[in-house]
């Protein structure tokens, strides 16, 4: 960072903050090159670069690994740093300063109360209280920043706010507990104007952005391009991106109406709608989020699919953007995936112990059709990634086919569909049986020739998982029929069905007990004598649930088991009633009867209950 290069000093590109160690005075360019110490350093062993600071002597570090080696024979694993840590010959922060070195960053002392307050419009506060960073200099010429962050392990959030913001981004790394002390400083309180309402009132107030019309056929480009990069557009949407992963949220909606531009986020099954926007930022928003997921901006006649990868307190985000064109404008959802907040374990997604035992056999069956059935959101590919995350193991070849690939796990071979190249499920599959697999998952049959082949897998030997979107498990088989499916077929390989629900979880922080009302258990087809002795529970809303009372979701399951009886009555083309009829006979839980051990256990509410379940009856 060459002091030579730099534009003359302003409020806004202030760098009086920083004072570099006399190790990296110039620092590099980026993370990748540069000259000057902090290149130097580079890729250098860790005791190198301690001799090199001269924080050390060679004899102290050959002292320090001596004693590491003498531990490693008695089986103790300690690093050279802890060790040297503990001789008083380091502090910690010596060795936050040699692992930034290692990958050729800057390390700073960084002053918070030296750090000018204007570089806050660059950098919104629930950006810098999420990557926990703080603006150190800002160079508008250059339209770049430069960042302090407390690790040198978050330089992802680099490549993230490169994205979010669209700014060059220049990391260094400074103190912890100087970066907490500035961002404190600088955003006490959330305040700062960077929070949405104070984003939404500047942006009222822009003579710019209100002369685009979203509705017009006719566009300036170059004025549409500079909208989309405007400074406030920028903020308003990271802060809607940030709030919705940190409420947990599955989507966010962005609706053009006639006089109104909503906003809406889908937290647990549910859509919540926030402060809308001013209708004039329609088409800097939506442009904006087509330029973060590079789509074009020019094109708004025809729907757009496009991607954003970011990495938010280390954990993965993808952002699935669909983009429909309306009568007023376009529609935009984000699908937000969370892939650190999924839950992938078989015992771990709501089966209780009973179903767990028998989605465990089914699983492990050496072959055979295993169907997950439900409307979409009903959960149902965490359920089919959870089953393979269980078989997944050296000895299994697992290929999947899906669309989108949703969630990338290791030792799983996962396929994306392609329709614009004609990879269709089909195509995929016939490709799966000449990879030799033991177990394959195919993201949903949604036709004949997709069926066929899935059915084809499973009598040559293979387990093969999919979904289908039915109403319960019953008439999955008619649905099979349907799609022209023989039932002989069907009763040679379909092994189970199971249908399933995501009922919302009582929030935890504001529950209690009640007693329902006689119309409510009438509701769910309940006598008060039915229920005696029985407890319930529901959320009055708290803060923690955002007023709603509950928090999270469970799934409820309905698991018709193939038998001989059940596989004679589909040979006999038999209704889905009978069907439904003799598996609950059978000893199968339908998902109103699981919903409802759900609600004695105190997890759900009966108002959930009923509005994902119908009655059997």
């Amino acid at each position: 960072m060459s002091e030579s290069k730099q534009p003359p000093k302003s409020k806004s590109s202030s760098s009086r903050s920083t004072t570099r160690s006399s190790s990296d005075r110039r620092g590099p360019k980026s993370r990748r090159g540069g000259t000057g110490p902090a290149a130097e350093l580079k890729g250098r062993r860790f005791g190198r670069i301690l001799v090199k600071l001269g924080k050390l002597t060679r004899d102290e570090v050959h002292e320090a690994l001596t004693i590491q080696k003498k531990r490693a024979a008695k089986g103790e694993r300690t690093k050279v740093g802890a060790i040297l840590v503990e001789l008083g010959k380091i502090t910690e922060q010596d060795i936050l300063e040699v692992l930034t070195g290692q990958i050729g960053l800057e390390f700073i002392k960084l002053d918070p109360e030296a750090i000018d307050e204007a570089l806050t419009e660059h950098l919104p506060g629930e950006t810098a209280r999420t990557y926990q960073i703080v603006p150190v200099s800002f160079d508008p010429a250059r339209k770049a920043i430069t960042i302090a962050m407390k690790s040198p392990d978050n330089y992802r959030a680099v490549d993230d706010l490169r994205l979010l913001m669209g700014f060059k981004v220049q990391a260094v790394v400074a103190p912890p507990e100087a970066v907490e002390a500035a961002i404190e400083r600088l955003y006490a309180g959330g305040q700062s104007g960077s929070s949405m309402l104070d984003v939404m009132a500047a942006l009222e107030e822009s003579d710019t952005l209100a002369a685009l019309d979203g509705r017009g056929e006719s566009v300036d480009l170059d004025q549409l391009a500079a909208a989309s990069e405007d400074n406030k557009v920028v903020k308003l949407l990271n802060l809607v991106l940030l709030q919705a992963i940190k409420d947990k949220a599955s989507d966010i909606h962005f609706e053009p109406f006639e006089e109104e531009f909503k906003m809406r986020y889908r937290i647990d099954g549910v859509l919540y709608e926030m402060v809308p926007p001013p209708p004039h930022l329609a088409l800097p928003i939506v442009s904006r989020i087509k330029v973060m997921a590079n789509l074009d901006i020019a094109e708004r006649r025809l729907p757009q699919d496009g991607r954003i990868e970011l990495t938010v307190q280390q954990n993965p985000i993808d952002l699935r953007v669909s983009v429909l064109p309306t009568m007023f404008g376009e529609s935009v959802v984000m699908r937000v995936l969370d892939r650190g907040n999924v839950e992938l374990a078989i015992d771990r997604i709501g089966l209780r112990d009973d179903e767990l035992e028998l989605m465990n056999d089914l699983i492990r069956k050496p072959n055979g059709v295993v169907l997950i059935t439900g409307p979409t959101g009903s959960g149902k590919t965490t359920t089919l990634y959870a089953a393979l995350s269980a078989l997944n193991e050296p000895t299994t070849k697992i290929l999947t086919a899906e669309d989108p690939v949703e969630y990338d796990i290791d030792g799983l071979v996962q396929c994306q569909v392609n329709m614009d190249q004609e990879l269709s499920f089909a195509r995929l599959l016939r490709s799966f049986l000449r990879q030799d697999p033991d177990t394959i998952l195919v993201g949903e049959i949604r036709d004949l020739e997709t069926a066929q082949i899935a059915i084809q897998a499973a009598l040559t030997g293979h387990l093969v998982f999919s979904t289908l979107h039915t109403n319960d498990a019953p008439s999955t088989v008619l649905r099979m029929v349907d799609l022209g499916v023989e039932s002989f077929l069907i009763t040679a390989t379909v092994e189970a069905i199971v249908a399933q629900r995501l009922v919302r979880r009582i929030c935890t922080k504001c529950k209690h007990e009640y007693t329902p009302s006689e119309t409510e258990l009438m509701e769910v087809e309940l006598r008060p004598e039915d229920v005696a002795g029985r407890t319930f529970f529901r959320g009055n809303g708290c803060e923690n649930c955002n007023g709603s009372g509950y928090k999270g979701r469970l799934a409820i399951f309905e698991t018709m088991v193939m038998d001989d009886a059940l596989r004679e009555m589909i040979m006999q083309q038999a209704s889905t009633a009978l069907l439904r009829t003799e598996s609950r006979r059978r000893g199968m839980r339908t998902l109103r009867e699981s919903g409802l051990l759900s609600i004695y256990d105190g997890r759900t509410t009966i108002d959930e209950v009923l509005r994902e379940t119908i009655s059997e009856e």
